[in-house]
């Protein structure tokens, strides 16, 4: 079967788009998800407007999945390994070998952060455990704070943090090296700096985060938490198969205005593109994704013109 659109990717820049594109109610639609992703750890998002106490990744993503479903978008769970293009169509494959045709391609693979797996991770994700300080640099402001990071990467985070609270911990859980320029800033802005690994952390049920335990035991009091690992792998694979030119970081670069990259009917939303990386930017660049995959259709298979529902009165009629 080939369809008029096909995304891959069901985070929030994929949802958006699948809603945009099936209200349009002229599009087949196929959502490829593999079912995990940055939005799934995420048990509580409070920059969105309408949740002022937060919403989980899980939940917005399943609702989005609902809204998009009723606009008779498909959705299937799988994970592409190889794509290819030919003159008129995009031929992806998956995990399984089943393959999926489209005349047109809107890549959402997004970002995954890089954390160790350390027990109470997950469970703080979102809560009181934060990755963004421009979405959640909020929920810090005077608090007693503790930042899990390695290197640099840790460092300049912890610079961003200090505006928010005066107290503040940066744990280099990777001993990877920190400049010394960084490490003088340290100490004059007042940020206590460690270099061993934690081995837990340890929070309530609700998960409000109480301490960090450290592998040799020691506790660190904590009522709040930030991870800065660096190296976030970047999900541009596709994108490369494809020949999409990709910024030096690896994300993918793509039109301002309409999204498309360089290749032909070929777009890019979400943290795989050159932007900021929040849910709220995510969503804004899947619904013009959207609009700009219709109006390319459109050129593509013109519409027809809905019947008229009223009827046509002739010149005789109306004398």
């Amino acid at each position: 079967m080939r369809y008029d659109a096909i995304i891959v990717g069901g985070g929030f820049a994929g949802l958006q788009a699948a809603i945009q594109l099936g209200r349009y109610s002229v599009h087949r639609v196929l959502v490829i998800d593999a079912g995990a992703g940055r939005s799934t750890l995420c048990r509580s998002y409070h920059n969105i407007i309408g949740w002022p106490d937060g919403v989980s990744g899980e939940e917005l993503r399943s609702k989005g999945r609902q809204q998009a479903e009723t606009a008779g978008v498909e959705f299937i769970t799988d994970k592409i390994i190889s794509a290819q293009k030919s003159e008129d169509r995009f031929l992806l494959t998956g995990q399984q070998g089943q393959q999926y045709e489209g005349t047109t391609l809107l890549l959402a693979t997004g970002v995954m952060d890089r954390f160790p797996e350390l027990p109470g991770m997950k469970a703080t994700m979102g809560r009181t455990l934060y990755v963004c300080p421009d979405c959640d640099g909020y929920e810090i402001e005077n608090r007693q704070t503790v930042l899990l990071g390695s290197g640099d990467a840790g460092a300049n985070m912890a610079f961003v943090l200090r505006e928010r609270t005066g107290d503040l911990i940066y744990i280099n859980h990777e001993r990877e090296p920190v400049s010394l320029e960084n490490i003088d800033r340290l100490l004059r802005e007042g940020i206590r700096y460690i270099e061993k690994a934690a081995a837990e952390i340890v929070h309530e049920n609700d998960g409000c985060i109480r301490h960090v335990v450290m592998e040799d035991g020691e506790n660190i009091p904590a009522e709040r938490g930030f991870i800065a690992f660096g190296k976030n792998p970047v999900h541009s694979e596709l994108a490369a198969q494809l020949g999409v030119t990709l910024h030096k970081n690896r994300h993918v670069e793509a039109n301002k205005r309409s999204l498309m990259t360089n290749v032909e009917h070929l777009w890019v939303a979400g943290d795989i593109a050159v932007h900021a990386e929040q849910a709220t930017v995510a969503m804004g660049e899947g619904a013009i994704a959207g609009i700009w995959m219709n109006k390319v259709l459109k050129k593509l298979n013109p519409p027809k013109l809905p019947e008229s529902q009223h009827a046509v009165c002739s010149p005789k009629a109306i004398n």
